[in-house]
């Protein structure tokens, strides 16, 4: 994999996120890249990330929006590699603001497919969400069209050219606006704890599983294909329940004097989510780690999977729905948050411990 990298011209879109963060700092610390180029369109962040970063010297960042294309095809200029995980991501507020989740969601995508052709890049890596799989909102919607948008983009070259994958992620626990430190603030505050659904599951993963899945989804890139992560299932109300009984002796208080309110879901939003459809699963195979979505429309100049990807499995039957599959239990969930430091780094961070509901 390090050799797959090595001397690597790489761009990374949406580096002041939480995924692209982390990328970024593994790609400078873990890999031996030739040049990382960050952009971003916050200014703030993107000053704190370059302060960060002072002591590597093949790293630039710059002040830059998906939505402008012109200034997307000169920084491709000369780039090997595009991680795209730039996005609007919010549910709620991509629902109360469709036309802006269109421009960076889905004509943002268009850009970075110009851009990226234009420039012939090897390779761009498209970071998806499990919300895209029969999405109920406009972010999953945004989403799905961003994943047809790249599969599309392999289907129409008439060149063997740049190749474009996409990732499937679910739940990054420890992210910007997942509902751990929002727990976690409510704890602190001695309660209680707003909670949408006690029915509500989803599929999880730690911020640097979803990272190990944008880099390797890099080296087993086949075009047009969508990879996904095995992840596992938790109900939103074990991850309270655990987190109340770890946390609220830390914050000097009784676990058992912590309230859990029910308040609802939001507009748009699942009980379960989907790693795949059931038209996906006709078209699937499974890998060691990852299960990977054939295109529907096979481009001329695709290349074969078979040659360097370990298939287990070259039919799926099993869609994965969340409300459908085994949970973790409460102590495997406990070893989960442990093992990732998912607590001790809530522990480190302020958030407000409101849930915002229109």
């Amino acid at each position: 994999m390090k050799n797959f990298l090595s001397q690597k011209r790489i761009l990374v879109t949406g580096a002041c996120g939480t995924i692209g963060s982390e990328l970024t700092r593994q790609l400078l610390e873990d890999y031996q890249v030739k040049e990382i180029v960050c952009i971003d369109n916050n200014e703030s962040e993107l000053f704190f990330l370059e302060q960060k970063h002072l002591s590597h010297s093949n790293v630039s960042f710059a002040l830059t929006d998906i939505r402008d294309s012109e200034k997307l095809f000169r920084m491709m200029q000369g780039i090997d590699i595009v991680f795209h995980t730039a996005a609007l991501k919010h549910v709620i507020l991509c629902e109360r603001n469709p036309f802006e989740a269109v421009q960076t969601n889905i004509q943002g995508v268009k850009n970075i497919i110009t851009a990226a052709s234009g420039n012939k890049v090897e390779k761009v890596i498209f970071t998806s969400s499990d919300k895209a799989v029969n999405p109920t909102n406009v972010m999953g919607t945004s989403k799905l069209m961003g994943e047809r948008l790249m599969t599309a983009a392999n289907s129409n070259q008439r060149a063997e050219s740049t190749l474009f994958a996409s990732t499937r992620f679910g739940n990054v626990l420890g992210s910007r606006g997942s509902v751990i430190p929002i727990f976690k603030e409510q704890i602190k505050k001695g309660g209680p704890i707003t909670l949408t659904d006690p029915e509500m599951t989803r599929f999880i993963m730690s911020i640097k599983q979803a990272v190990q899945l944008v880099i390797d989804s890099a080296k087993i890139a086949a075009g047009g294909y969508v990879f996904i992560t095995k992840m596992p299932v938790i109900r939103i109300k074990d991850l309270a329940e655990v987190m109340i009984k770890e946390l609220a002796p830390v914050y000097g208080h009784n676990p058992d004097n912590i309230k859990i309110n029910i308040i609802g879901t939001k507009p748009g939003e699942k009980l379960y989510e989907e790693l795949m459809s059931h038209e996906e699963t006709r078209r699937a195979m499974e890998l060691r780690k990852y299960f990977a979505v054939k295109p529907a429309f096979e481009g001329l100049y695709n290349k074969s999977p078979y040659e360097h990807i370990e298939i287990i499995n070259e039919t799926v039957t099993n869609p994965y729905n969340s409300s459908n599959e085994p949970v973790l239990s409460k102590e495997e969930l406990r070893d989960f948050l442990l093992s990732n430091k998912l607590l001790e780094e809530c522990m480190e961070s302020s958030h407000p411990d409101k849930r915002y509901w229109p």
